[in-house]
């Protein structure tokens, strides 16, 4: 090697504080939202923060190791590790497409907590089988689809949800998310050359206690909780697996497509890294990613875990494998002391909201920015069974009489939501492209998928949404009859001209 691989250095300081700060506004949503539910602080702060940071220990551990192997294979000193956390888009389908229809079928905050335990420890095995054929899935998928479906989860549950919080306390909101925008989308350096999320929630935090939102009380709240959270392994993920085939089997429907989008987000961002001059191996990190979410569920976490696009950002930065150790080690203190727990009791989220609203933003700008004009539409429409999903989720067991009143379809549009966003997306995909027997295909999967429930249905059942398998059935007989007629058409035409050259 042309030099020494260093263990820090000077760069791997900003790439940490962008990381760190990435990984505890996750960290904060989860534990304000979990409270928020009336999960008990012992749960939070004693099982699931602890097991969450084990994955996010390991994985940063690893990634550093992966740089560090990088570094010595190809004689280079510039190797960044790759940004490794809870997944943002993921969280938020857990948290509300998950955790909350759990507690809201067991009222058991126990119960719930192990059934979303078991599904993320059920999401990492899945993503590290598919690291097996990973290829294949994005292959075969339309990428408009898959992202469009993204860009709904990013629309309703992380930058709409999130903006809801920033009005909540406009004072602080929209303080924090006028930084926010100034230094993210206007490139304004902040004073001091602080870091822009961590400007907007030190201001954020100020204006708290400055406005009278929080008081010296408070800070006596927020150390509490503070104490000694040993991480101790649990075998709660396979105590919920009997609820989670049983009677929160319907999860599953959700499970299976947002975790492969997640496989997915690790093979774009760790592509975006190979563009930008450090080449990963995307099945190993899949498989990382994959046995990250499944340890940290053996310890009580019940969030999927994945590589940060940020990655290229740290590149940008010069750093190395420094900031990912560091992180790995930060939150390894905080987990267990509890610092966590003060955090999110001494930052409002009227702070940390601003941050995921713009990451919600860029989640949505991209997905139109790395797909073709002529995709916009399916894109849009792939968006859309999220609002529906968002209105269910917001109403738990009180969706179907609530929404009623504005349309019987909410309910059926929203129930596997993930699903037939990608069916509808693939669908229009393909006919934009004029592939009507790929279309007539996909139409038959959302048949087979209403059939057995995964779609417009409350739970998995033979026959469990016939009006919508037959509506697929239909749609796809109808794409075949167009497919072949254009074929003819075409043929015909062929020869017309043929005949004319002739």
């Amino acid at each position: 090697m042309n030099g020494h691989y260093p263990l820090f250095k000077k760069q791997d300081i900003d790439a940490f504080f962008a990381l760190f700060q990435n990984n505890l506004a996750n960290f904060v949503v989860i534990t304000v939202t979990l409270l928020g539910m009336g999960f008990p602080e012992s749960l939070v702060f004693g099982r699931i923060i602890p097991g969450v940071a084990v994955a996010v220990i390991a994985g940063n551990l690893y990634y550093a190791h992966m740089a560090k192997r990088l570094a010595k294979k190809e004689n280079r000193t510039d190797v960044t590790a790759l940004s490794y956390g809870v997944s943002t888009p993921v969280m938020f389908v857990f948290l509300f497409g998950v955790t909350a229809p759990a507690l809201a079928m067991t009222n058991d905050y126990e119960l719930a907590w192990k059934i979303a335990v078991a599904a993320a420890f059920l999401s990492g095995l899945v993503e590290a089988l598919v690291a097996f054929f990973g290829n294949w899935v994005r292959k075969h998928t339309p990428r408009p689809a898959l992202l469009g479906a993204l860009a709904g989860v990013a629309f309703t549950f992380v930058a709409g949800e999130m903006l809801f919080s920033v009005f909540d306390v406009p004072v602080i909101g929209l303080v924090a998310l006028s930084i926010i925008l100034l230094g993210f989308v206007a490139k304004v350096g902040m004073p001091f050359r602080i870091p822009t999320s961590l400007f907007a929630i030190i201001i954020g935090v100020i204006l708290a206690f400055a406005l009278g939102y929080q008081s010296s009380s408070d800070v006596g709240n927020a150390f509490a909780n503070v104490g000694f959270y040993p991480f101790l392994p649990t075998l709660a993920a396979f105590e919920g697996m009997s609820a989670l085939f049983g009677v929160m089997i319907g999860l599953l429907g959700i499970l299976i497509p947002i975790t492969i989008y997640n496989a997915i987000e690790t093979m774009n961002n760790v592509d975006a890294m190979a563009a930008a001059g450090d080449s990963y191996d995307v099945r190993e990190c899949q498989a990382v990613d994959g046995v990250g979410a499944m340890l940290g569920a053996c310890f009580g976490g019940m969030f999927p875990t994945t590589v940060y696009i940020a990655t290229v950002g740290a590149k940008e930065m010069g750093a190395g494998r420094g900031y990912s150790i560091l992180n790995a080690v930060m939150f390894l203190f905080a987990a267990a002391t509890g610092l966590i727990a003060a955090f999110s009791a001494l930052i409002p989220m009227a702070a940390i909201a601003p941050i995921l609203v713009f990451v919600g933003m860029s989640m949505i700008s991209s997905t139109f920015a790395n797909n073709e004009k002529k995709y916009y539409p399916a894109v849009a429409l792939a968006m859309l069974p999220y609002i529906a999903n968002y209105m269910m989720t917001r109403f738990n067991n009180s969706a179907g009489e609530v929404v009623a009143g504005i349309s019987e379809g909410i309910v059926p549009l929203g129930q596997g939501a993930m699903f037939t966003a990608i069916i509808i997306g693939a669908i229009t995909v393909c006919l934009i492209d004029r592939t009507f027997h790929k279309a007539a295909l996909f139409a038959g999967i959302g048949a087979v998928l209403a059939f057995f429930g995964f779609t417009h249905a409350p739970s998995l059942a033979l026959n469990a949404a016939f009006d919508y398998t037959i509506g697929y059935a239909l749609i796809a007989l109808f794409f075949v009859y167009i497919g072949f007629r254009e074929q003819k058409q075409e043929a015909s035409l062929a020869r017309e001209q043929a005949t004319k050259a002739a």
